[in-house]
């Protein structure tokens, strides 16, 4: 059964979902003001392999990922730019979702955006005004009193005893030392420019907390299962989501949060100012897979920080690679004997698999498990000590595991006619021995990024970079 790291009770808790056979979970999305860092991905990693490994579990997973798409950042940017907000964060939406895409990132459920949700917002707010949860300032902004929830702090393992009472503060974001009454609705200022709307509320915009509090229960219900996001957002933003979140519905907001820790580059928080500030497309530009920054990002357990460097990144291209070479081989066999170590090894493989990401997804032993199955199989096929069948079998291990890893599935990898007559030239030269024509080729192929393996099942090649 699977035991997950439950931020809110500090402990590991045997999961089961609310509702049988169903996962409702909500992920913390990308503020659109920016192209998302590495930093914001290794969250939606752990994510996706949280969500993936419970679907191989053979649970429906729900999972709605929101965008923040009005708050102080987004309306600071459009006003530099000077143009609509709408029209400002579009790009960087879409960047998003082909950057998900590229890092073969599970769709969620839905992807709903805060500024169509806007009269969901207006109406919690004020259920929480009538309850007596928030309360009107001077200047129109609406205000959650901190003071009237007594389990504020909880998550985040603050004390709010000694606390000023009706001191406020306005900013989305900020740190333990403001721990005040914060903003459900910001009146509209010369600031805002043209970014507000006029609600019952008032002439304005919502705060960045009660956006998430909106989004997640009106498309999972009142309480969730699982509420996933970075360690960064567990105060103010998380806090705050269940203040608000639970003194509306006077429910229990979310039963299991999942925080990841921080992403560091070479040792060092990632900083523009640092020049250690990378884009997913930063990376891709230098000539790295996809597929290798995703097994650098998803390698490390969720409850690690990673310290992401460039020779790491290089180790995690030879590993992917590696394990596609691997299942290569398995496909070239096609005589050998029949060895029933095999199927043993299969199933002590899964087992062992399984046993570690049920463990609060232990990657690395998962990933471990998986190495040593490869290793004992590639020296069953040094010694032709493995049938079509075995091969087939192994195969099938690989591609179920890798439904939850997401590193293996094949590129269009095709080769060009003269890529493939160069190939055909080369084996008629090694069939005359004709071996110095048969290297220069291979050089040849290499220089256009494919290289070839020799096996005794015949030639294999792969594309390089």
């Amino acid at each position: 059964m699977l035991e997950l790291y439950n931020t809110l009770t500090r402990k590991k808790e045997v999961f089961k979902p609310l509702h049988k056979g169903v996962v409702c979970m909500y992920s913390c999305g990308p503020t659109v003001y920016n192209y998302p860092h590495i930093g914001n991905y290794r969250a939606y990693i752990a994510a996706d392999i949280l969500r993936r490994y419970l679907e191989y579990s053979g649970l429906k997973v729900k999972q709605v990922m929101n965008l923040t798409d009005v708050d102080d950042k987004t309306i600071r940017g459009s006003r530099e730019k000077k143009i609509p907000l709408g029209e400002y964060t579009a790009p960087y939406a879409k960047a998003f979702f082909e950057d998900l895409k590229t890092l073969n990132i599970e769709p969620a459920f839905m992807y709903p955006k805060a500024t169509e949700h806007i009269d969901d917002m207006v109406a919690l707010i004020r259920t929480l005004m009538k309850k007596g949860f928030a309360y009107k300032a001077g200047d129109g902004s609406i205000y959650f009193s901190i003071s009237k929830f007594g389990d504020y702090g909880k998550l985040a393992g603050i004390n709010v005893k000694k606390l000023k009472a009706g001191a406020r503060i306005q900013a989305d974001e900020y740190d333990k030392k403001h721990v005040n009454d914060f903003a459900l609705w910001k009146a509209w200022t010369p600031e805002d420019g043209n970014v507000f709307w006029e609600t019952p509320a008032g002439k304005g915009r919502p705060g960045w907390h009660i956006e998430c509090s909106v989004m997640s229960m009106k498309h999972l219900g009142k309480t969730l299962d699982i509420h996933t996001g970075g360690i960064d957002l567990v105060f103010p933003h998380h806090q705050n989501e269940i203040a608000q979140s639970e003194a509306a519905s006077s429910r229990k907001f979310v039963r299991f949060w999942v925080h990841n820790e921080w992403l560091l580059v070479d040792g060092k928080k990632m900083s523009k100012s640092l020049g250690n500030f990378y884009t997913l497309r930063d990376i891709i530009k230098k000539g790295y897979s996809a597929k290798a920054i995703r097994y650098a990002l998803l390698s490390t357990h969720y409850r690690q920080q990673i310290n992401f460097t460039f020779n790491g990144l290089k180790a995690s291209e030879n590993t992917v690679r590696g394990l596609a070479d691997f299942v290569r081989r398995l496909e070239s066999v096609e005589k050998g004997d029949e060895n029933k170590k095999i199927s043993a090894l299969i199933k002590k493989t899964e087992k062992s698999f399984e046993k570690a990401m049920d463990d609060d997804l232990n990657i690395a032993a998962a990933l471990s498990s998986l190495f040593g199955f490869a290793s004992k199989i590639n020296i069953f096929m040094k010694k032709g000590r493995i049938s079509k069948k075995d091969a087939a079998a192994a195969i099938g291990l690989m591609k179920k595991l890798d439904k939850i890893l997401g590193i293996l599935e094949k590129d269009d990898e095709s080769l060009g006619k003269k890529e493939q007559g160069l190939i055909s030239e080369r084996e008629e030269a090694r069939k005359k021995k004709d071996y110095e024509k048969a290297d220069r080729i291979r050089e040849e192929l290499k220089k256009r990024g494919v290289i070839l393996e020799d096996t005794p099942r015949g030639v294999i090649w792969k594309k390089i970079k």
